[in-house]
């Protein structure tokens, strides 16, 4: 039986977020999904799905949910302050929520974007091949307080909680890019010089893009206002007119014009769209063998984490309940032994 999620209180710009949509660029719809898709890998390794599902992306700021029947749930994504009726819980780990129970997300301690998945996945409309919303275009929306989500149930609720080691992801750092189409229009001279300049994320900034705040001269690009639009992805690191860079992110537009120095490998790109304002990024660029052999699909990237999760050790201290397990094996009463 389908399983109702209750969100009593939503964070802002949540939303729910899958791996987003392929095949729509043609529609002038650019992939969107999940800001950082590593953090859906991580939930179904925890979570032992067998694909990445639909979860709720937070930014920034979580929210109050509860839901009505057993489900494990897995906290991904930038660690953010959590617990289930006053009691802590674990980041980047797998929880059983009971229904009743009331789990609070805060705020954010690193990083951008969290994420809230069930074991089950939310059993959310497929439009256009996801469950995605897509909030730039309109396409689905922003969740708000006392909203519902339907869940698919879980098949394993009594499987041991799981945790998995959390990489250093949320707070900048150096970044792989590649060359672009219009990488040859800047100079030797620009190029070494945006390769030297340390970056911070800047405060504007959302799920389509993020800019880059820097000390210094603008990167400008030679002969940019002759410059054909043709398709941009996420991941291309686009100049304004005044040589100002942003990454662009899932939301980012179809087409441009602007020129593009270069563009972030995907496997870097939850780096950037995980680093909080003022996070330093630094950028050099790698070869097509060097980007490519960085590449992981989906279900690479799935087994990879899954080969990595551990059972979740619990400080019988925090056991709320643990008078209700068995301890010592063969324990009796007593009164079996009456008559020998």
């Amino acid at each position: 039986m389908t399983g109702t999620l209750t969100i009593h209180r939503a964070g802002p710009s949540m939303s729910v977020q899958d791996l987003g949509r392929n095949g729509t660029l043609r529609l002038g719809l650019s992939r969107g999904g999940a800001a950082d898709r590593l953090a859906l890998a991580e939930a179904a390794a925890l979570l032992g799905q067998r694909e990445q599902q639909a979860a709720i992306e937070m930014a920034g700021m979580g929210g109050r949910f509860s839901v009505d029947q057993p489900t494990r749930i897995a906290l991904t994504g930038a660690p953010m302050r959590a617990t289930v009726d006053g009691e802590t819980l674990a980041w980047n780990a797998s929880h059983l929520l009971m229904p009743g129970a009331l789990l609070d997300i805060g705020p954010a301690t690193a990083g951008v974007y969290g994420y809230l998945s069930l074991a089950g996945g939310l059993d959310t409309p497929v439009v256009l091949g996801s469950r995605s919303a897509h909030l730039t275009t309109g396409l689905g929306h922003r969740l708000t307080d006392g909203e519902t989500l339907p869940f698919a149930p879980d098949a394993h609720p009594a499987d041991p909680p799981m945790i998995l080691a959390s990489d250093n992801r949320f707070s900048g750092g150096d970044i792989r890019i590649m060359e672009g189409p219009q990488t040859s229009l800047y100079s030797s001279a620009i190029r070494e010089r945006f390769a030297a300049t340390t970056f911070h994320r800047s405060t504007h900034g959302n799920r389509q893009g993020v800019k880059l705040d820097f000390e210094g001269e603008p990167f400008q690009a030679e002969g940019q206002l002759g410059i054909v639009s043709d398709v941009i992805i996420p991941g291309d690191i686009q100049m304004t007119g005044d040589g100002i860079p942003f990454v662009l992110l899932p939301e980012c537009q179809t087409i441009g014009g602007y020129p593009r120095m270069g563009a972030v490998i995907p496997a870097d790109l939850p780096r950037v769209a995980q680093a909080a304002p003022g996070a330093p990024l630094r950028f050099h660029f790698v070869t097509a063998d060097q980007a490519e052999a960085s590449f992981e699909t989906p279900a690479a990237m799935l087994r990879r984490l899954r080969a990595q999760v551990q059972p979740r050790i619990r400080n019988p201290h925090d056991i709320a309940d643990l008078l209700s397990y068995q301890l010592i094996s063969g324990a009796t009463a007593g009164d079996d032994l009456e008559g020998e």
